[in-house]
C-alpha cells in the first residue's frame, strides 16, 4: 500500500512542475505566479477568493459573515391607492335627479317658458297696481285708461281700512226679481238679503273664498263710487259698474230663487245701511235705524248670466 501513495505524490509533483513551466494565457509578464488562471489580476494576493470581481473590498462596510443577515431596506412608502370605481359603479352612486332636472330636455324648455310667462304676468300686474295707487304722474296721465281697464273691477284697491275714520256702518245688499214662469205668468219675489247669505257661508269657515268675502261688497262699492245720489252714472265706468252688479245678483237669484222653468226678467237692488252702535263706555249717540237706498228696476237681457257685459 505505501508504494501507490508514492506514485501519486510523484505524479502530482511532475504535473505541478510542468504547469509552472507553461506560460499563463492572458497574463502579462508581471503576473503573480501564485494566482490561479481564473483570478482577477486587479485583486491582490490577500483578496478573498469567495468574492467576485465586482464585490466591495472595503472590510469596514462588509457585514460580518458570522452574524445572521438582517432585513434589507424595504420599499419607500408611497400614496395608498384608493378604491377605483369604474364608470358603471360611479353612475350608480350618483344621487337621483329631482325637480325640473329630472325632466327631459323638451319638458325642461316647456317649464322654463311657463315660468317666464308667469313671471312676466306677475311683474305686469304689480306694476299696474302700483301705478293705480300711486299719485298722478306722467305714466298714469298717458296710460290711465289702460291701467283702469286692467284694475277695474276685480283688482280695485280700497284704502278705507287705513283712513283716519274707517267705516262704522253695516251695509247689506238686497235684491228682488220679477220672474216669468213656465206657464207664461209673472211673479215678483220678496227681498233676498245677499249679504246675509255671504255671512252665513263665512261663519265657521276657516278659509272662506274671496268671492264669499268681497265679490258682492266690492261690486256695491264700485257702483256707489261711479253713481250719484240719484243713481245716475258719473264718468265712463258707470255703465260697467251697473252691468257688473246686475250680473252678480242675477246669478245669485238663479242659484236658488228661480223655480223650475222660470226666467228672470227684471231685478231691483237696494241697500240697507245701519250704524254700528258705539261701545257702552262711549258717550257718542248714533241712530240705529236702517236707511234704505232703492234703485230702479233693471231689465235683464238674454245671456246676462253667461259672463257677458252687455
Amino acid at each position: 500500500m505505501p508504494a501507490p501513495r508514492a506514485e501519486l505524490r510523484g505524479s502530482e509533483s511532475v504535473r505541478s512542475a510542468a504547469a509552472a513551466d507553461e506560460p499563463t494565457s492572458g497574463l502579462g509578464a508581471d503576473a503573480d505566479p501564485d494566482l490561479g488562471p481564473d483570478a482577477d489580476p486587479d485583486l491582490g494576493p490577500d483578496a478573498d477568493p469567495d468574492l467576485g470581481p465586482g464585490a466591495d473590498r472595503d472590510s469596514e462596510s462588509s457585514p460580518d459573515p458570522g452574524l445572521p443577515p438582517g432585513p434589507g431596506p424595504g420599499p419607500e412608502p408611497g400614496p395608498e391607492p384608493g378604491p377605483e370605481l369604474d364608470s358603471a359603479t360611479a353612475f350608480r352612486h350618483l344621487p337621483p335627479r329631482t325637480g325640473v332636472a329630472a325632466l327631459s330636455p323638451r319638458y325642461q324648455v316647456g317649464a322654463a317658458l311657463a315660468l317666464a310667462v308667469v313671471a312676466v304676468a306677475v311683474c305686469v300686474h304689480v306694476g299696474m297696481v302700483f301705478l293705480h295707487v300711486a299719485p298722478s304722474n306722467t305714466v298714469t296721465k298717458a296710460h290711465g285708461e289702460a291701467i283702469d281697464d286692467w284694475i277695474y273691477p276685480e283688482f280695485e284697491q280700497n284704502w278705507k281700512l287705513f283712513a283716519p275714520n274707517p267705516l262704522q256702518q253695516n251695509i247689506a245688499v238686497q235684491v228682488r226679481a220679477q220672474i216669468r214662469g213656465g206657464d207664461g205668468g209673472s211673479r215678483t219675489t220678496g227681498w233676498y238679503d245677499l249679504s246675509a247669505q255671504d255671512g252665513r257661508n263665512i261663519d265657521g269657515n276657516l278659509v272662506p273664498s274671496h268671492t264669499q268675502q268681497n265679490e258682492l261688497r266690492r261690486a256695491w262699492d264700485f257702483f256707489t263710487a261711479t253713481h250719484d245720489g240719484s243713481a245716475r252714472p258719473v264718468g265712463l265706468r258707470g255703465a260697467l259698474a251697473e252691468t257688473y252688479l246686475r250680473r252678480i245678483v242675477v246669478m245669485r237669484l238663479e242659484r236658488g230663487a228661480v223655480g223650475e222653468g222660470g226666467v228672470v226678467e227684471r231685478v231691483q237692488v237696494r241697500s240697507r245701511t245701519t250704524n254700528v252702535p258705539p261701545p257702552k263706555w262711549s258717550t257718542d249717540k248714533v241712530s240705529t235705524s236702517p236707511v234704505y237706498r232703492v234703485l230702479s228696476w233693471w231689465s235683464v237681457p238674454d245671456g246676462a248670466t253667461g259672463g257677458g257685459t252687455r
